[in-house]
């Protein structure tokens, strides 16, 4: 049996992603598109055609549930000048549906109780949101897009398909759904709106025409010498509780082998000098396992929820953030892009020829106005990996000889109201195994993922010794079965498709969480 360690020898870390929250109210006055006057003369078209040529003509998007409107449809788009709202009713046909405008998207939702000026508290405390988060040009899933409500600090991440599920408090109807992602304008949905619907919603791309000259005369070390100095000012020095999801997987060739996953409670202490360090307590778990009498080699992550911890690059500095390392590193200001409703520098850096120890690659988003750092992806240089590969395989099985073929991570963080917190974590990484005297090798996939669903700075206090989760252990030594109603009110991260397909055809043993087993 193998154990992974995730984390390198020398202090490495992650930096962020963007993500957040913002309120928007509903706008009234974009509505008279819906009454503006239109000619078509398409003829018999599908839905979804039918719904491009009116955006081309109008200018505006559409937002809507897949299961209330069939995009293969046929119907005709031969219309004088018609007011927008009839050709829409006309072509969609369902009483049940209504239009609203926010922005220059078209959202249509299903009709609920509730309108925008009379929206009383419903009786029921949770509704799942589901929805996927797509490239408006490409139609491509986006993935880890963010999704929340800024107003309480509540929010999810997209899986890596760009589907999302979010937990929806009654008191919140009121409130505005935002998703974002970094370089995509963000989007603002009314949570009364998005009530029973599940969206495919569209993020547009925002370009920043930037010269050359600009981009050329800004120094990126002196870019990132700010990011390093103004954490404390960005990031905190009062601690913070924080709820997350956390999950991990192993995968051989193609099946899924074992998949853990827990809410747990984060208390960061503060981002200054600080001899008390962060602490994770597991509030609920479960695993599954499909390990068979055949399998001759078994990988387990060691250390996972640590690395989360780890990869907290502004707490952690990252190594390629850290001035006195500015020296093993080339780096370059590449583009200025869109995130939420600022901007960030964008550098990259890669490790110079001379230096043959293995380093990170990769780039590092950096907002132009406060130095704050929104996202970071990165990995281990691959032309060193296999160099110190002990750095990151801490046992081996006799006979067999494993080695690392990628390590890469990315890490998100969200501002809400001028403070900035972890928001997600990711770490993916690529070994093989190959058996003495064998020619073939086994290839295997580990993921460890955090997304954090909740965020609380008031009477923070730390969790007692005996509550704290062993970080050091192998998680995947905690228990239970797969259903979805075990995480009851807790935000969770949806597992991708193929994951699911694995997870619902596995055979797996229901336990109860053990810390002495996680030891």
């Amino acid at each position: 049996m193998k154990n992974c360690n995730v984390w390198l020898v020398r202090k490495k870390t992650g930096i962020a992603l963007l993500v957040l929250l913002c309120c928007s109210i509903w706008l009234n006055g974009q509505e008279n598109i819906l009454d503006s006057l239109f000619t078509f003369k398409s003829g018999t078209v599908k839905v979804s055609n039918a719904f491009n040529i009116i955006s081309r003509q109008t200018g505006y998007s559409f937002t809507y549930d897949s299961k209330l409107i069939n995009p293969d449809k046929k119907v005709s788009l031969t219309f004088q000048r018609t007011q927008l709202r009839e050709i829409l009713n006309q072509i969609i046909s369902n009483d049940s549906v209504d239009f609203t405008v926010i922005n220059k998207y078209i959202i249509i939702y299903k009709i609920t109780p509730y309108q925008p000026y009379a929206i009383e508290i419903p009786e029921w405390e949770y509704k799942d949101l589901t929805g996927t988060i797509s490239d408006f040009e490409t139609g491509e899933p986006i993935p880890y897009a963010t999704i929340g409500i800024r107003s309480v600090g509540r929010g999810t991440v997209a899986n890596n398909n760009g589907e999302f599920l979010f937990k929806i408090n009654r008191d919140w109807i009121k409130d505005t759904l935002v998703i974002s992602h970094i370089g995509y304008q963000q989007r603002k949905i009314p949570v009364w709106q998005a009530i029973g619907n599940e969206f495919n919603i569209k993020l547009k791309r925002d370009y920043i025409p930037i010269p050359e000259i600009i981009i050329r005369n800004q120094p990126p070390q002196e870019i990132l010498r700010k990011a390093y100095t103004y954490v404390s000012r960005n990031y905190g020095n009062t601690p913070a509780m924080l709820t997350g999801f956390y999950r991990e997987a192993v995968i051989k060739k193609n099946d899924l082998q074992i998949y853990s996953e827990a809410i747990i409670g984060i208390y960061k202490s503060p981002y200054t000098s600080s001899l008390l360090g962060d602490q994770i307590k597991i509030f609920k778990s479960r695993k599954m396992e499909n390990i068979g009498l055949k399998d001759t080699i078994t990988v387990r992550l060691k250390a996972g929820l640590n690395s989360c911890l780890e990869l907290d690059g502004a707490k952690n500095t990252f190594d390629f953030l850290y001035p006195e390392n500015f020296s093993q590193y080339d780096y370059r200001m590449t583009d200025i892009v869109k995130v939420d409703e600022g901007t960030a520098f964008v550098v990259e850096f890669v490790q110079k020829p001379e230096v043959e120890i293995p380093l990170f690659t990769g780039s590092i988003y950096i907002n132009t106005l406060n130095y704050a750092i929104e996202y970071a992806e990165f990995e281990v240089n691959p032309a060193y990996i296999k160099k110190n590969k002990e750095d990151f395989i801490t046992y081996q099985a006799k006979g067999y000889t494993i080695l690392p073929i990628s390590i890469k991570y990315r890490v998100s963080y969200k501002n809400i109201n001028g403070r900035y917190f972890l928001n997600h974590v990711r770490g993916d990484l690529n070994f093989t195994a190959r058996q003495k005297n064998h020619l073939f090798t086994t290839n295997f996939l580990v993921f460890f993922e955090m997304a954090v669903t909740d965020i609380r700075t008031e009477n923070v206090t730390r969790f007692e010794r005996d509550e704290t989760a062993p970080l050091q252990s192998v998680f995947s030594k905690t228990i239970t079965g797969y259903d979805y109603d075990f995480w009851g009110d807790f935000d969770f991260l949806k597992p991708e498709d193929n994951l699911l397909n694995e997870l619902n055809n596995m055979k797996a043993r229901l336990q109860i969480f053990s810390k002495e087993e996680g030891k």
